[in-house]
């Protein structure tokens, strides 16, 4: 049977998460920054009107917003994660055919027989988020993922649609494209823009027209895909089965510098222990890691010092004290005294599936305490992250992140959860 592509979107999803809870927020300009409230990384429409642009620093806006009584709320990553799971799951109990693009995007996969009413459906899916959720989505439909994106940005754009538009089957593509600037077409970013404005496409109709060999050898495989998307063509098909990841990384900006050598040790351990715990999620072993460090960029370069170090396991691994104990022996290389570190990470690479490991003849085969590792991951997503903890992390970590402005863990923390008064 053919298929169509729906794009379901969540609206300014970080700003609807917070509104949820804090509905006197609603109709407010609001603006959610990145971690250590650097930069803007998500705004509601009221915000987008006072013209604060997206990836903006805050300080540079901070005089403007607190005249403009702008919110500004520190990003809450674990309130927008467990959310996004809440509207995923609801499209799965709708539909078999869902592939979850990011943390508020997902496609589905829509019969395009003519026999039934698509409008009327999407927008049932659409009133099911909202009442079960609570988080306003449009929806977009496409004989292509392509089109299915730039009907989404219509839907989302254009109120009189009520946040659902389909492009297929209804004569009103070559307008729509007309209307979408080449920078607005999924997978044409930055340089591949230039390029066609060079060439004088500037709308997603142009590019579509374009010829098909002088895309191929300036916009690469990837740039004939999108050209054959826009054309109908679909090239993309739905994932259901996420790809396999290539590697795991855990890394923060400081809160504030670090100098000391035990506080380094404190973040690393930490990070070592999250991406372990990433692992296990995903049933993945990592063959080898990497930490780094690095300073501020945009200190004196006397003052400057970034660097890294890879260590190869002779056996892969999800143990946590194993990778510690590593990432440990290459912090103690990396480390130099007198700078002022403002970045650590640590990234597991040559990740394969548990129970394929590639044994040695010469390095026998490790104890992983599996059972132990198990035992302290239910115990950590049962009571929260770091409930129990490795003894060589210190209680105070002067390094994290700062989040002057961090909403409630609304849906994660028993201390957080709303309190409703029945009169």
């Amino acid at each position: 049977m053919k298929k169509v592509f729906a794009l379901v979107d969540c609206n300014n999803f970080y700003v609807s998460c917070e509104r949820l809870f804090r509905p006197a927020l609603n109709g407010q300009p609001v603006v959610v920054l990145s971690n250590n409230d650097g930069c803007v990384i998500a705004r509601s429409n009221e915000a987008k009107a006072l013209g604060i642009p997206m990836g903006e620093p805050f300080f540079k806006i901070r005089a403007f917003a607190r005249r403009q009584n702008v919110h500004v709320l520190s990003s809450n990553y674990a309130l927008y994660g467990d959310l996004s799971g809440r509207v995923m799951d609801v499209l799965h109990q709708m539909e078999a055919g869902v592939e979850v693009y990011s943390i508020d995007e997902a496609f589905l996969s829509l019969p395009a027989a003519r026999g039934w009413d698509r409008l009327s459906y999407v927008a049932e899916i659409r009133e099911r988020i909202r009442k079960h959720v609570g988080i306003p989505v449009s929806i977009g439909i496409g004989p292509t993922k392509t089109l299915a994106k730039i009907a989404g940005r219509v839907a989302k754009k254009e109120g009189r649609y009520q946040g659902v538009f389909d492009l297929a089957d209804n004569g009103q593509v070559d307008a729509v494209l007309q209307q979408t600037g080449v920078n607005d077409v999924w997978g044409i970013g930055r340089r591949f823009t230039e390029k066609l404005n060079r060439r004088g496409i500037r709308n997603a109709f142009e590019l579509k027209q374009a010829n098909e060999a002088w895309v191929r050898n300036h916009l690469t495989v990837v740039g004939a895909r999108i050209v054959m998307e826009l054309n109908g063509i679909s090239c993309l098909p739905l994932e259901k089965i996420p790809s396999s990841k290539k590697s795991i990384v855990t890394s923060r900006s400081f809160g504030q510098p670090v100098t000391a050598l035990d506080d380094l040790r404190d973040a690393v351990i930490t990070f070592a222990s999250r991406a372990a715990v990433k692992l296990r999620e995903q049933m993945l072993e990592a063959g080898a890691l990497h930490v780094f460090l690095a300073t501020n960029d945009f200190g004196a370069p006397a003052a400057s010092y970034a660097n890294g170090q890879t260590v190869t396991m002779a056996h892969s691994t999800s143990n946590t004290p194993l990778l510690i104990s590593m990432a440990l022996q290459c912090l103690k290389s990396l480390y130099r005294p007198g700078y002022r570190y403002q970045k650590a990470g640590v990234m597991l690479s040559g990740l394969v599936s548990q129970g394929y490991r590639q044994q040695s003849l010469f390095f026998p085969t490790t104890e992983e305490n599996r059972s132990l590792m198990t035992a302290l991951d239910r115990i950590n997503s049962k009571w929260g992250q770091d409930t129990i903890q490795y003894g060589m992390t210190g209680m105070q970590k002067p390094w994290e992140a700062r989040q002057s402005h961090r909403s409630q863990a609304y849906t994660t923390d028993w201390h957080d959860l709303p309190v409703v008064n029945a009169s």
